[in-house]
């Protein structure tokens, strides 16, 4: 009891915050739950008449009964399409294929660990929190070869491994969002807004696009390498102090003969690859161009495998290269491989496909975004304020649901159609949430890799554990928040677009 009283506010909220977040269900679990909540929602709201005025028709809409006759026939009859329809499904299987062969293939990693061991001391910290933000191209692939690296880099150099680390992890995790490329998170959130907006306005819907938030990402990625390495270099490293311990166990696994080889010719079958899928795009005569309006082109509709190319061929070409693949068996079991590991993501596309159809079609979230919508201007609370708000909520919400993909299927639903009603586009709802869903992560004992990142830390002190890493990484939480909301409101001041033909406003 004396041990309690005498933790801090901070460490005890902590300390609730993942108490409670281990009591909350699987996210299989959730979605399950929260698609039977909107059964017995749909006959209580339907029972008591609910109803408000249709934005797009000015028809009178009604909740529909699910447990009505013809509500338990739907769902029923529309199960399985419920499951395959579900927006990011297709996408995210189709992009890992590609994603999945580049990184199994070993070229990921070499890419990593090139970019971190070739750049001059005076630039580590900036290029590990760079690599670390561009690693979000794998997916996970930065938890488990960059965070390592970080400390052996920084020991090596006579600096704190701790803080190479967390330079690392903060890259990796708080800027997940960022990149220069397009990535596996952008169709897969866009799928889900677009889905939601569909609600409200189908044309509008039509017109979204998957780079919606590029132009902003991009920005993002020079702007939160500085922000890391400012906190690293200024805030971190100082309070950690010089470093005690031992580090003649650590290697640096610099690049081998073979796997620069791989690389250059990896990069190679890039330069080709790119340049063999311009020929569909930018000739008027191109099969993915749209000549009357390039934004409308089919290319932007078919992002997803374009981006199962571009990491399929350069994957392949490095792993013949390196001997990691010898023949077309190697080729089909990685990619086996990548797909048994998505069988829990399956799953939860099930159950969460369950939930948004139900959502979709009871007119629930219709009706709780006309009503919500009419309430928040009732009482003024719009624009700037309204838009912080929303990023705080889903930056809480990511404290005890680590899933990018599952937490929006839940708030898309409901704040994209939202925020349309009171002005605001699906493109500005979507790049909000992507800011708070990852600056968060970092200070989440519920985010899968903490725990890996905990051992990985542990090496250098056995004494590091769930406070100790927290309170190292919350300089990186809090900084990259309030910059990127800064930066947020700075784009919409001089009105950029966020993305091709996105703006900020519905």
């Amino acid at each position: 009891m004396e041990k309690e009283a005498n933790k801090g506010f901070l460490m005890k909220t902590l300390d609730w915050v993942e108490k409670v977040g281990n009591k909350l269900p699987h996210p299989i679990t959730l979605f399950a739950l929260f698609a039977l909540l909107v059964v017995v929602l749909s006959a209580v709201l339907a029972a008591v008449n609910v109803q408000v005025e249709d934005p797009a028709t000015g028809e009178q809409l009604e909740v529909v009964n699910l447990l009505s006759a013809s509500g338990i026939q739907y769902m029923f009859e529309s199960m399985v399409e419920n499951f395959v329809g579900f927006a990011p499904l297709g996408t995210v299987l189709v992009t890992m294929l590609g994603i999945g062969l580049a990184e199994r293939s070993g070229l990921i990693s070499a890419m990593l660990r090139g970019l971190v061991t070739s750049v001059p001391q005076s630039l580590l910290t900036a290029a590990l929190v760079f690599a670390g933000i561009m690693s979000s191209m794998a997916s996970d692939a930065g938890y488990v070869v960059l965070t390592p690296l970080g400390a052996v880099l920084f020991a090596g150099l006579g600096r704190h491994p701790l803080a190479g680390l967390a330079a690392a992890f903060a890259g990796v995790s708080a800027g997940y969002s960022a990149n220069l490329f397009l990535t596996a998170l952008d169709p897969l959130l866009a799928d889900l807004t677009i889905q939601a907006a569909a609600t409200i306005d189908p044309g509008y819907a039509d017109s979204i696009l998957y780079t919606m938030n590029y132009y902003f990402m991009i920005a993002s990625v020079f702007v939160l390498t500085i922000i890391g390495t400012l906190i690293t270099d200024k805030l971190v490293e100082p309070r950690l102090g010089s470093f005690q311990g031992s580090t003649e166990d650590d290697e640096i696994n610099y690049l081998t003969k073979i796997e620069k080889k791989g690389l250059w010719g990896a990069f190679i079958a890039l330069i080709i690859t790119l340049g063999l899928l311009s020929l569909l795009i930018l000739p008027s005569w191109g099969p993915l161009r749209n000549p009357d309006e390039f934004l409308a082109s089919p290319f932007f509709q078919s992002l997803v495998p374009v981006i199962l190319i571009v990491f399929f061929v350069p994957g392949f070409v490095y792993g013949k290269m390196t001997g990691a693949i010898k023949n077309d068996k190697d080729v089909a079991n990685q990619l086996s491989d990548t797909m048994s590991t998505m069988g829990m993501y399956i799953v939860l596309a099930f159950t969460a496909g369950q939930f948004v159809a139900y959502f979709n079609h009871t007119n629930m979230g219709k009706v709780l975004a006309v009503t919500g919508a009419d309430f928040l201007d009732s009482i003024g609370f719009t624009g700037i304020g309204l838009v912080i708000a929303f990023i705080i909520v889903a930056a809480i919400i990511n404290l005890f649901i680590g899933s990018s993909s599952a937490k929006w299927a839940i708030m898309a639903p409901v704040f994209v159609p939202l925020m349309m009603q009171l002005g605001y586009s699906p493109e500005l709802t979507t790049l909000a949430y992507r800011i708070a869903d990852s600056t968060t992560n970092i200070i989440s004992p519920l985010m899968p890799y903490f725990a890996i990142v905990i051992a990985f830390a542990q090496k250098y002190d056995k004494n590091v554990g769930i406070g100790t890493l927290i309170a190292t990484m919350l300089p990186y939480s809090i900084g990259f928040f309030i910059i990127w909301i800064i930066m947020l409101f700075v784009w919409m001041a001089f009105g950029w677009p966020i993305g091709p033909g996105a703006g900020f406003f519905y």
